[in-house]
């Protein structure tokens, strides 16, 4: 007789989810799935609402990745207004630093977050450590001064978005053709200099790499445990810039195999050419897949781990470094190693770091032209943006009637995309670490979450479902006895 394991909830990422473990009389893994039990309808929400809403309301999505969806957004909407980059038009320079300048803002203080508060306490502690010790006050416990480096870090980055987006969280500074304002001089130098309760931009580039070094350390010691912990095969994709290597803003999407082989180079603009997505009844999830390949062969991985896969090259010291040490540990294969993930997130880190240093000393953030001018004959009424948010590839897709009310909206989230490829892990590392063993612990289920937060998911942004959703009401007497039960 089969049993069932359930892991609920699952801990320490955004949003809510859990794992069903199916298992036979010999407790070995029969199967394993990452189900989301969320429901979230921001695609129909913003339908009737004017196209220039879609920004603000699709970033309340999230309170994590907001940045990301903002921006998202905002590409969307200069493709509808007919000033977008679908057209040949070149953003001004400008209003394309400032956006990247608040997306990198964002991808350090995510990657800070989700590397350090939740990632992290496994490599202090170890996976099967006590719950109450593996935590982020455990780990202010052990390493204070790293904790504090860490909140001041992450401090930084967020102070910075509020400079950018004009808010601490859900930005507004983004509007069709450009944004609203620049960054003047003397805010530049608060972040470049820093103050009295605010790191300078070294200062910060030197506490990134508090990421890397952890990791070292952690691998040096648990090497065989690390590299062969729930190896999960994928393409791997993101958006790359006229040399192939990635761009966090804008660029075509790049597909690559196991060899690093070209699969798929492609205008986002085309993506419905691309990919379709299907749909299971346990999960409220879709799973994108490339059609050309099938759903199976076809299915991708984003993020920290797929993009460094994919890049060849940075183009700041210190993360050009690191990516050659990153690049020759699997002598030019793609990386598989699901925890090799967190080393990825280190290395975007730094990177960030850096590429916010090269934005701030650019003297086109002072720049005045702010915004493209558009008229009512460049309407289109449709528009795509697809930005590479923290967690991996984020595309909108938006229409709009003559009026100018939303008719339609897409949004595939970086989670949905690394859907199959987390399912997959589950199964790999239950397989490894639950399969056939007499007693069940809770570390050994603490191992499959660490799979899934290598992939630090967003269930939130992520949640979707398409036909009637499925409802449960259980009636109980004043005893808890039960009354009537009816599903649909």
């Amino acid at each position: 007789m089969s049993k069932t394991l359930v892991i609920d909830p699952v801990t320490r990422i955004e949003g809510h989810g859990k794992v069903t473990l199916q298992l036979d009389d010999n407790n070995k893994v029969v199967d394993a799935r990452l189900q989301v039990v969320e429901f979230r309808g921001f695609e129909r929400f913003i339908q009737g609402h004017p196209y220039w809403e879609a920004p603000m309301l699709l970033q309340r999505i999230c309170g994590i990745c907001f940045v990301s969806h903002h921006l998202c957004g905002a590409k969307a909407l200069d493709d509808m207004v007919g000033v977008g980059l679908k057209d040949g038009i070149k953003m001004l320079p400008t209003p394309e630093k400032m956006r990247r300048l608040g997306h990198y803002a964002q991808q350090l203080q995510s990657h800070v977050t989700a590397y350090f508060y939740l990632i992290a306490p496994e490599m202090v502690f170890g996976i099967e450590s006590a719950p109450e010790k593996r935590n982020v006050l455990g780990l202010a416990e052990a390493n204070p001064e790293l904790v504090k480096r860490v909140i001041e870090l992450r401090r930084w980055g967020q102070e910075l978005i509020v400079a950018v987006l004009g808010k601490r969280m859900h930005g507004i500074s983004s509007i069709p053709g450009g944004v609203n304002n620049n960054l003047s001089i003397e805010v530049r130098d608060k972040f470049l200099k820093g103050t009295d309760d605010l790191l300078s931009i070294d200062e910060v580039i030197d506490y990134a790499q508090d990421a890397l070094n952890l990791f070292y350390s952690y691998h040096e010691a648990h090497r065989d445990e690390i590299d062969n912990f729930g190896i999960t095969k994928a393409l791997d994709m993101c958006l790359v810039d006229e040399n192939g290597d990635v761009d966090y803003y804008h660029g075509d999407m790049k597909v690559i195999d196991e060899n690093k082989n070209v699969v798929l180079e492609t205008n986002y603009h085309d993506y419905l050419d691309h990919f379709s997505e299907a749909t299971e009844a346990w999960s409220y999830m879709k799973f994108p897949y490339l059609k050309a390949m099938g759903r199976e062969a076809g299915s991708v991985r984003v993020g920290p781990l797929a993009r460094l896969n994919v890049t060849r090259r940075y183009n700041t010291p210190l993360a050009q470094e690191a990516l050659e040490r990153f690049h020759d540990y699997t002598k030019g294969k793609a990386n598989n190693m699901t925890l090799h993930t967190n080393w990825a997130r280190a290395i975007e880190i730094l990177h960030s770091a850096e590429l916010i240093k090269d934005l701030l000393n650019d003297p086109d953030l002072q720049g005045e032209n702010l915004l493209l001018n558009t008229t009512p004959e460049l309407w289109t009424g449709e528009g795509v943006g697809v930005v590479e948010a923290p967690r991996g590839t984020l595309l909108h897709h938006y229409r709009a009637d003559q009026a100018g009310n939303m008719t339609f909206a897409n949004l595939i989230v970086s989670t949905t995309q690394n859907n199959t490829a987390m399912n997959r892990t589950v199964k790999a590392v239950a397989q490894e670490w639950i399969s056939g063993k007499a007693e069940i612990t809770e570390g050994m289920m603490n191992a499959i979450e660490v799979g899934i937060r290598a992939y630090d998911p967003c269930l939130s942004c992520a949640t979707h479902a398409m036909g009637q959703m499925p409802l449960q009401i259980t009636m109980l007497d004043a005893k808890g006895r039960l009354i009537d039960e009816k599903f649909r």
